[in-house]
């Protein structure tokens, strides 16, 4: 109780700092909040709303963060929101025994159809760490193989759909194609469902409905409490339309496994089957329907991005490419369906995908707040339940640690050296301590293994007069890129057909794609 007490005294409904009439810093858990910098021209009631872009925060203060250092402050109307980037404080914020994950922002706003599931929960929820113990086994190294085989399936069906847009010399859709292979993965993977994803012509209704709600709850954040049900009719309507499907989606997928007796021990038969080991309690049917919620969106989503940015710096790099691809011939040889202990011997692909989560860590800032009164890097006293977004590119980019061209794509910042001499929690693309990603060894394998593939089978050809342009949805992913592809050949001879993943139900790559559920589920 102490703890929900002490967020009302610092926060508002959204998470974001509380800001009454004529108050003190003290109040908002930062006694000596008037040291820290804030950008110029800050307006009386509209705070530093000068030149926002609205629609793209992250990058906006990105820029703020260059000019103003690694602990800053913006305020957005009546939320005041402290920055950080610097390694130091960073590193600060990430020692479990003085700070937690803080839910707020953008978080606290998907609250409403996510609940208490594992991404959104606040740390007094219990929930949390009931639904964290039962599922922590999901992704334990036998059930990661065991998701091997699925994983290739669905890559297969990309590749069929890539075959057949270069046939007919069209360029891909590099995000939204890999928004389709994520989804179909997890949603195979983690609750035996097809949504068909590559066999439509337009996004499946719930990637739709997910991007809604996602951008809705992001766009909430500029808007002051007070007003929030100001914003036009049409917006909020739509969000409540988007929520409903997902959770008549999820709700009829939850229906399917319980008609059908079980699964084959995945996440869902975890969801509603497992008792907690210690105590006996199993996920209550509220608590299964947001936690699939969660896998579903989270599980894709931010895996969906890291792809897209690896396959851009990949084609506007094809000297690294080629190394990747010689390191993905020499470890896989002639086997056309590379086994589960493969993947992880692909160091080089590997360092290709941390460089690309590197400069865009796709779940791009992550929130902490004080467990007590403390003194953050030794120079700013914080109260009890006072909190700072580590804003996650940044810190990617700090100078100090990464060098001055920290903006230049490197994959060799990862070879096992440089990883040692670094300084630790420099590097946090799945956010930071208990509350970390649950997922990230199943995303990093995915994301490995198609890379993999895809350098194997394609040639990746760039538009020279394509500029990488990011879009956000509380979520990062390149807009509007393209790649234009080639089937590889390799020195003197083509690469054979079964350099392309075997298709799960032994079917050879190009003999179609199984059956799929309806336009609903």
């Amino acid at each position: 109780m102490a703890e929900t007490t002490q967020r009302s005294r610092t926060t508002d409904a959204t998470g974001g700092p509380r800001l009454p009439k004529g108050f003190r810093s003290a109040e908002l858990g930062w006694p000596e909040l008037d040291r820290i910098p804030h950008p110029p021209r800050r307006l009386p009631l509209l705070g530093d709303v000068v030149g926002v872009d609205r629609h793209r925060p992250i990058q906006d203060s990105m820029r703020f963060a260059r000019a103003l250092g690694p602990i800053f402050r913006r305020r957005i109307f009546n939320k005041e929101i402290v920055m950080v980037w610097g390694a130091g404080p960073a590193a600060d914020l990430a020692d479990e025994s003085r700070f937690a994950k803080h839910v707020g922002l953008g978080v606290a706003n998907l609250r409403p159809i996510a609940g208490d599931g594992l991404f959104t929960a606040y740390d007094h929820e219990p929930n949390w760490q009931l639904a964290h113990d039962v599922l922590v086994p999901g992704f334990s190294r036998d059930a990661m193989e065991g998701y091997h085989g699925m994983m290739l399936a669905v890559a297969g069906r990309l590749t069929d759909h890539w075959d057949r847009e270069l046939a007919a010399g069209r360029t891909v859709n590099v995000p939204g194609d890999m928004t389709k292979l994520t989804l179909e993965t997890i949603a195979r993977t983690g609750f035996g469902h097809d949504f068909g994803s590559f066999e439509r012509d337009r996004p499946h209704p719930f990637v739709t409905a997910m991007i809604g709600t996602l951008s809705y709850a992001q766009r909430l954040n500029a808007v002051p409490g007070p007003l929030a049900p100001l914003l036009p009719r049409g917006a909020a309507r739509r969000n409540a339309a988007d929520m409903a499907f997902l959770n008549r989606t999820v709700d009829r997928l939850v229906e399917e496994r319980r008609g059908s007796g079980g699964g084959e021990g995945d996440l869902l038969d975890r969801m509603l089957d497992t008792e907690h080991p210690s105590t006996g309690e199993r996920l209550s049917a509220p608590n299964v329907r947001r936690q699939v919620i969660t896998f579903l969106v989270a599980g894709h989503e931010t895996t969906s991005g890291a792809l897209s940015f690896a396959l851009y710096y990949l084609a506007r790099h094809p000297d690294i490419a080629e190394k990747a691809r010689a390191e993905v011939d020499g470890v896989w040889g002639d086997t056309g369906r590379p086994g589960y202990e493969q993947v992880a011997k692909l160091r080089y692909v590997r360092r290709v995908l941390d460089e690309s989560l590197r400069l865009w860590p796709t779940a791009p800032a992550f929130a902490r707040e004080a467990r007590e009164d403390t003194v953050l890097a030794g120079d700013h006293p914080l109260l009890r339940g006072a909190w700072a977004l580590v804003l996650t590119p940044m810190l990617h980019r700090d100078p100090a640690v990464w060098g001055d061209d920290a903006e230049t794509f490197d994959p060799d910042r990862f070879t096992p050296q440089a990883v040692r001499t670094r300084p630790p929690h420099t590097f946090k693309p799945f956010g930071t301590g208990l509350r970390a990603c649950i997922g990230r060894q199943f995303a990093l394998h995915e994301a490995t293994l198609v890379l993999a593939l895809l350098l194997r089978r394609y040639d990746l050809h760039a538009d020279p007069a394509y500029r990488l342009t990011v879009t956000e949805r509380l979520t990062l992913i390149p807009e509007d890129f393209r790649l234009r592809l080639s089937r590889r050949t390799a020195p003197g001879r083509p690469v054979e057909e079964d350099s392309a993943p075997e298709r799960e139900d032994g079917g050879s790559p190009g003999s179609g794609c199984p059956a799929h559920a309806g336009e609903g589920a």
